[in-house]
């Protein structure tokens, strides 16, 4: 058998070959292959980018053939910075990349390394996302962005840039459902909307968080009256439970809508 190759069995008896090597006393799976021929070429890629420097994170993909390029990505950043990271990790200066499949590169603050080593970020159909807890999140959760969040209207890459997830990159204009930031000759407004059989406006207030709880009564009202739909609730952590109350109870409604309501 060759060197770091080693055969295995699979549950119906048939053969497969895993590679693996040892870097610095750690030892390191380089995967499964289906010939020896196959895991003593990942072994031996392996090994190079750990000696050959001439081997980088911008050119490997040309270079490595046979070895997972995720699994590459790691084994650079052990060797050009001295740590080993599962998941597909390069360190730069003041932040990191994650590369997808080893080729799209993403960018990512230093504050969310942690969790990213933890978690394999995977891709759909262009959306990003990681599982967890048995749920899937997309990665601009992490910015407080909805799933329904549209690019552009409701937050923006500042650069640019849609792989570059650095907090100081992503401006979040709109951050609650059915609130919408307006501007008009310098006065800032959050116009609420909600769809129901049609979109009502629900009004314009002076405060992001007040027009978010007007959007929350008017979702409530609406559920009360025997509309059977799913509004998502907008959470407003920056207001305790005696403010935010006395805000909801003193919005009112247009009449349109509770009009619209009592015909329903």
């Amino acid at each position: 058998m060759s060197p770091g190759v080693y055969k295995a069995k699979k549950k119906d008896g048939s053969s497969y070959f895993r590679a693996s090597l040892t870097c610095k006393r750690k030892h390191i799976s380089l995967g499964s292959y289906l010939t020896e021929h196959e895991a003593e070429k990942a072994y031996k890629e392996g090994n190079a980018i750990l000696s050959d420097t001439s081997i980088t994170i911008e050119d490997y993909n040309s270079k490595i053939l046979t070895l997972n390029p995720e699994k590459a990505v790691s084994l650079l950043n052990l060797r050009d910075n001295g740590t080993y990271i599962k998941t597909p990790i390069y360190l730069r200066q003041g932040y990191f990349s994650y590369f997808i499949k080893g080729r799209n590169e993403l960018k990512f603050s230093n504050d969310d390394l942690f969790y990213y080593s933890m978690h394999a970020i995977l891709v759909h159909d262009g959306h990003y996302y990681v599982n967890d807890y048995g749920m899937q999140y997309a990665i601009l959760d992490r910015f407080g962005i909805r799933p329904y969040a549209v690019k552009g209207r409701d937050f923006l890459f500042a650069n640019g840039d849609e792989t570059d997830f650095r907090y100081e990159n992503i401006i979040v204009i709109n951050r609650f459902h059915g609130v919408r930031r307006l501007e008009t000759n310098g006065v800032i407004r959050y116009e609420v909307r909600i769809k129901i059989n049609g979109e009502f406006l629900i009004g314009r207030f002076r405060t992001e968080e007040r027009a978010a709880i007007a959007y929350n009564k008017a979702a409530d009202i609406a559920v009360k009256s025997g509309i059977k739909k799913k509004f998502p609730q907008n959470y407003i952590t920056e207001l305790s439970a005696k403010e935010y109350a006395d805000i909801y109870t003193d919005i009112s409604m247009p009449k349109k809508y509770l009009d619209h309501l009592a015909k329903d």
